[in-house]
């Protein structure tokens, strides 16, 4: 898949959802704290200068997106975070080393998820803290079917294999981190909209750039074309004259390592 780092910032997209997750984390002054899937740094560079006398260390599979944030913590001075490349279903992390690992929308791709949270789980020090920002169901973000989905509305991953809402279902997810070693899950319902452009015009070129070759594989030019229009009039409902915003529901689910 393309990487935009460059082209649309995720962190205004999300800008609401982040201080809500921020207050959840509640890093300490000595954490030592993991952001898996960390982009382009935003929430380990908050979890660096929130522990002061601890570290962040963020992981992420993209190259382009780990320049971009170190570069970003160069430009603000801070010392006590690093970043590594890597898939954190099975990055070798330092045994029973951090006190709080983090995620913000970054956990719902996982191919093995038992394996990969058993294997984030093994990172953290018995007693150690889980805080993950994760979709809720596709029926209550009504982004998904306008903004992530140029073919028909309603249709389900193209791949069939996870998408953004595989973490949506409580019970399914208490069930994997209960089997990956966690205990003491708790869900907290976030609902804030998710921020597209200061325009319906900026907010159609934003999305564009989202809709790479993967999502556009295989569709003929007409289908293309109505995609688009489906996407020009539902960001211009959505075109608030302050900016283009979307519903969403998000959960906080916080746990302990056992």
């Amino acid at each position: 898949m393309a990487d935009h780092t460059d082209v649309f910032d995720y962190d205004a997209e999300l800008r609401l959802h982040n201080e809500i997750f921020r207050a959840a984390a509640r890093v300490g002054s000595r954490d030592r704290v993991l952001d898996i899937g960390c982009g382009t740094g935003q929430s380990t560079r908050e979890a660096a200068r929130a522990a002061v006398e601890g570290s962040a260390v963020g992981v992420d599979r993209s190259a382009q997106m780990l320049e971009r944030a170190r570069r970003l913590s160069d430009d603000e001075g801070l010392s006590n975070v690093t970043y590594e490349q890597g898939d954190a279903q099975v990055h070798r992390f330092a045994p029973a080393h951090f006190d709080l690992c983090v995620s913000r929308f970054g956990t719902m791709f996982f191919a093995h998820p038992v394996a990969a949270f058993t294997n984030i789980g093994l990172a953290l020090r018995p007693g150690g803290r889980l805080v993950l920002l994760v979709w809720q169901g596709r029926d209550r973000n009504e982004w998904a079917a306008a903004i992530r989905r140029p073919r028909d509305p309603g249709s389900a991953s193209p791949t069939g294999g996870p998408d953004p809402f595989s973490l949506a279902d409580p019970a399914a997810a208490e069930a994997i981190l209960a089997a990956a070693g966690f205990t003491d899950v708790s869900f907290t319902d976030v609902r804030e909209p998710v921020y597209y452009g200061p325009d319906s015009a900026a907010a159609f070129d934003n999305v564009l750039r989202l809709w790479d070759e993967d999502l556009l594989a295989g569709l003929d030019a007409a289908t293309v074309e109505q995609a688009r229009t489906r996407l020009r009039a539902a960001l211009a409902a959505h075109d608030t004259g302050g900016g283009v915003y979307f519903d969403s529901r998000a959960w906080i689910i916080e746990a302990r390592r056992h």
